[in-house]
């Protein structure tokens, strides 16, 4: 079976619009957002994960009153992030999806490599180095400064910092930004050693952080999240932000992967239920979209059997 451009079951194709006439029959739709919930606990779970214990850990750790010195009254919540996704309600913006990303993102791990008897440690720490093996092939000059864009609960922002402040002898200062207050609460709870710079809340579209600023910016998994107009002025807040010669570094489901393409027809409608935007990443020439902008295209890689990494360069 040849591989297309994206999934069947994406964008104005046939499949596509017969599994969001789904999704939008509220019945069906709440059953399946429950669906698609379970599916990651139940991995979660399986593999170790203790998804319920972690949860009564943060629910219970009092942390919820440290909400407040993260929250920036000035941010205005885009209508797309008002919506229900990852089969919350209220998207990010609620206390379950910040309880619950860590082990979510453990899970999001072990089904990249399904077959394989991984440990959720073993399945995140490739899914991590796979990206930074990335960068590190394609940027041979020093990184300075790094923001880190949807940074969540700070995973990815956490595991980059490391990675390039054990690679270089130059101190790194790595920036977390989010639209949540809740998840950027438990990503400074997370950074026990206080590692990462600053935690920002914040609208990646209009940062307010100075011009030229960053030598890397990452969106790890943040990309198909987003409607195509608010990725553009994403990218493009991200190339003012980029020093001459600076990095854009995108990770995110690969459209051409042929996992991707190939997922059962109820994994696959599972997934769509909670990514209310799937259409629009699936269908989105990422690639052109930066050139368009003003970057320079350097490349993209499969960087693991579901996920590609997309390399751009601010103009030197």
């Amino acid at each position: 079976m040849s591989l297309q451009s994206k999934p069947a079951w994406a964008g104005d194709d046939f499949l596509s619009r017969c599994v969001n006439l789904l999704i939008q029959t509220k019945p069906i739709y709440a059953l399946m957002k429950q669906q698609a919930r379970q599916v990651l606990i139940k991995t979660a779970e399986k593999n170790g994960v203790l998804w319920r214990k972690h949860y009564d850990e943060l629910a219970t750790s009092g942390i919820q009153q440290n909400i407040t010195q993260l929250t920036n009254p000035d941010v205005r919540y885009p209508d797309y992030y008002q919506a229900p996704f990852h089969a919350y309600d209220q998207g990010n913006l609620c206390w379950d999806a910040a309880f619950e990303a860590e082990s979510a993102t453990y899970a999001m791990g072990l089904r990249v490599w399904k077959d394989e008897p991984l440990t959720w440690q073993d399945a995140q720490d490739r899914l991590r180095s796979s990206f930074h093996h990335v960068l590190a092939e394609y940027i041979t000059s020093p990184v300075q400064d790094v923001l880190d864009i949807g940074c969540s609960v700070g995973i990815s922002t956490l595991a980059l910092h490391r990675f390039y402040q054990n690679r270089q002898e130059n101190p790194v200062r790595t920036v977390g930004l989010d639209l949540s207050p809740y998840m950027l609460t438990v990503a400074r709870h997370r950074d026990t050693q206080g590692e990462i710079a600053e935690w920002i809340h914040g609208d990646a579209a209009a940062t307010g952080l100075p011009d030229q600023s960053f030598d890397l910016i990452t969106l790890q998994f943040v990309a198909h999240e987003l409607p195509r107009q608010p990725a553009i002025a994403i990218f493009t807040e991200a190339l003012r932000l980029l020093r001459p010669g600076g990095h854009l570094a995108i990770v995110d489901n690969n459209p051409k992967s042929p996992v991707i393409q190939n997922l059962p027809p109820v994994l696959f409608t599972l997934m769509k239920s909670t990514e209310p935007w799937s259409d629009d990443y699936y269908t989105f020439d990422i690639e052109a979209a930066l050139q368009s902008i003003g970057f320079n295209y350097l490349t993209t890689v499969p960087s693991d059997p579901r996920h590609r990494t997309i390399l751009a360069q601010a103009p030197v």
